[in-house]
């Protein structure tokens, strides 16, 4: 909700009438299994591309992260915000246990991605999935006896000033691609909400949020899996980072590009089809394509 009235106050301050239309997502209202365990593909897109589709509404507002890198069909992605922090933030009952990494720990997080880049650097940890909004899952962590940490994208924290004392930013994390953007999604062929939208599109932020879904939809990955990008703009210069990781943290293979702005349209397929010639990239893409998810457990 906080980033839909964000598209529509700057909507509102270029002199249109706008409406919210709230519609809860199968990723809000289905929170007794992990998102990866769910077996389906959007699941917090698949109700707002049904209203949009059906003329129920002009325009979608969405994490950008959470948006499959296929759009459904006669959609089309209009505009992105300015990025917000792209980081993942620890919120810590006992800051040792992120300095001792000697030290047995209980960290909550439902993402794959994070439980990777996490367990590569604490392997003694156990980790537990939990599932929420922002508040609920704050909730849960100062309430658990069991988890000592938690994980979250710090943009959301700081968008809803929730972001606490006790909470550290994981500068070693790479993010999900696309994490911190807010994007804007209207019918393909809607040429008018298209030219509106246009007008509050932040350039930067879309290049960037491109390159980062282009090397997702290359290694054909969705938004749960283990796999991590960062494209940043700084002249005429576009510096990537990206990585696939195994699934219990065991190893990774990165990569590491400075190119050409100029380059940006293709700089996310390119770079993805530079990472798989890396040592162990293919094995650990079967791997992410091959998990097996039926037998997961549902959360307490």
């Amino acid at each position: 909700m906080w980033q839909a009235d964000a598209v529509k106050a700057k909507l509102e301050a270029l002199g249109y009438t706008c409406q919210v239309v709230p519609i809860e997502s199968t990723g809000d209202l289905q929170l007794t299994q992990p998102i990866y365990a769910l077996g389906i593909s959007g699941v917090f897109t698949k109700q707002l591309d049904a209203a949009l589709i059906d003329e129920q509404a002009d325009i979608a507002v969405h994490s950008l992260k959470d948006v499959p890198t296929q759009l459904a069909k006669k959609l089309f992605l209009a505009a992105t915000l300015e990025r917000g922090s792209h980081e993942d933030v620890a919120i810590y009952k006992n800051r040792e246990i992120l300095e001792d990494n000697l030290s047995e720990a209980t960290i909550a997080t439902s993402s794959l991605r994070r439980r990777a880049q996490w367990l590569e650097k604490y392997p003694k940890h156990t980790t537990v999935p939990v599932r929420g909004n922002v508040q609920t899952r704050l909730k849960r962590f100062e309430e658990s006896r069991e988890m000592d940490v938690i994980i979250f994208a710090k943009a959301g924290l700081e968008r809803l000033k929730l972001l606490p004392q006790n909470a550290i930013t994981l500068d070693w994390m790479l993010p999900a691609p696309a994490q911190g953007i807010v994007g804007v999604v209207c019918r393909e062929h809607d040429n008018e909400i298209r030219e509106i939208c246009n007008r509050i599109n932040y350039h930067e932020s879309f290049i960037a949020g491109s390159v980062e879904r282009q090397f997702l939809k290359t290694l054909m990955g969705g938004c749960s899996v283990p796999i991590s990008a960062l494209a940043e703009i700084s002249g005429n210069e576009l510096e990537f980072r990206g990585a696939i990781h195994a699934y219990d943290g065991t190893r990774h293979v990165g990569i590491h590009r400075v190119m050409l702005l100029s380059e940006w349209e293709d700089a996310g397929k390119v770079t993805a089809e530079k990472i798989m010639q890396r040592d162990g990239a293919t094995q650990l893409l079967e791997e992410i394509r091959n998990k097996d998810w039926s037998n997961e457990g549902t959360l307490n």
